[in-house]
């Protein structure tokens, strides 16, 4: 039995098994099922940059066409240095997390005033929008350097492999599995080596209904052999996910409607949305009708409308406005064929598509 770590010693986590055996048999299944993508088939840094923040909260399969839209339109750090923000959010738009684009875009303007791309990980760690996962994947990835990444998917393979029932969201979890990673990492290949661990967790190693019975690893898998392969792995802290609840109306006048752009604090900071009133429950018809004024005829266009995000949920009801008379309501007045060339949230969206 080998000790993986003075911290792990200190904590009493072993290696049950040979830990060359497990990154070998890692490499060697990636070799065989490892996923064809287009930034695997680069070192530039830039463009590695870019995938991985699209798929920081982003499955592969909805990044992959952002990814190459995004990499054409903005082909370099330089191009995305030089472009106004309103342009980036709109490429960005539907993805989601804004303030990933906003970072990338205020990023880019770093690594043009530095002159070339940085090379090293403490220096990659210090631009904007950038933790200790993606500069060790961009680190790793362009630079051959030995650093290992941590995210959902690592989590999940080390911890069901060895068993570990250290909470992943503690300070002593991260530590550890940070530690454990980097143990684990075959220094001599670290991009390949990362790819794959992530590629077993996202293939193999999946949440839900794992394959195990067909798993390289199932022979020395602790959670496999204890049958606790749903138990791993474990959080310490339940996420609280509040209710909020948004009117929005989309206002119609001579061909034109109006957006608003909404300010920093808050979600979507950036993008540009219809009025919208926030209330602590949902707005009756006499509501709408006395925030609107009697501008024109109101009608209801979808009532409780429901959009998850990770830690909010958000009800709207989405109306419709005829205006006879324009609202003197602030924001900029737009021929409703242009809608499509300002960034909008996701919910935005929908309403566009029940006018």
């Amino acid at each position: 039995m080998k000790y993986l770590s003075r911290f792990l010693l200190n904590i009493c986590i072993f290696a049950p098994m040979n830990t060359n055996g497990f990154s070998l048999r890692l490499l060697k299944w990636y070799s065989e099922h490892g996923r064809d993508l287009p930034w695997r088939k680069t070192d530039d840094a830039y463009r590695i940059w870019v995938s991985e923040i699209i798929l920081q909260q982003t499955r592969v399969a909805q990044g992959y066409e952002y990814y190459l839209r995004f990499v054409r339109r903005f082909p370099t750090v330089e191009a995305l240095a030089n472009a106004e923000e309103d342009e980036v959010m709109q490429q960005w738009q539907g993805l989601g997390y804004y303030s990933r684009a906003r970072n990338l875009h205020a990023a880019a303007k770093q690594v043009q005033q530095l002159g070339h791309f940085p090379d090293t990980y403490e220096e990659i760690r210090k631009l904007k929008g950038v933790g200790d996962y993606t500069a060790a994947a961009i680190a790793s990835f362009a630079f051959g350097l030995p650093h290992a990444v941590v995210d959902g998917n690592v989590y999940r393979v080390l911890s069901r492999y060895f068993g570990i029932d250290t909470p992943i969201d503690s300070t002593q979890g991260k530590r550890l599995f940070a530690t454990l990673a980097q143990e684990m990492l075959v220094v001599s290949e670290p991009s390949t080596y990362n790819q794959a661990i992530m590629d077993f967790g996202a293939v193999q190693c999946v949440p839900k209904s794992p394959q195990c019975a067909a798993c390289p690893l199932a022979e020395d898998c602790q959670a496999w052999l204890t049958n606790r392969v749903g138990e791993f792995p474990v959080k310490g802290h339940e996420t609280r996910v509040r209710d909020r609840y948004f009117c929005y109306i989309y206002i119609r006048y001579k061909g034109k409607t109006l957006l608003q752009k909404r300010g920093g604090g808050d979600i979507w900071q950036g993008l540009y949305q219809v009025p919208m009133r926030e209330t602590d429950v949902p707005m009756n018809q006499t509501d709408v009708q006395d925030w609107v004024g009697q501008y024109g005829r109101l009608t209801l266009l979808r009532s409780g409308y429901l959009h998850q995000l990770t830690h909010q949920r958000l009800h709207a009801d989405m109306w419709l406005l005829e205006a006879e008379r324009r609202p003197p309501f602030d924001g900029v007045w737009i021929a409703e064929k242009d809608r499509g060339e300002y960034a909008v949230p996701r919910l935005v969206e929908e309403l566009f598509q029940q006018v």
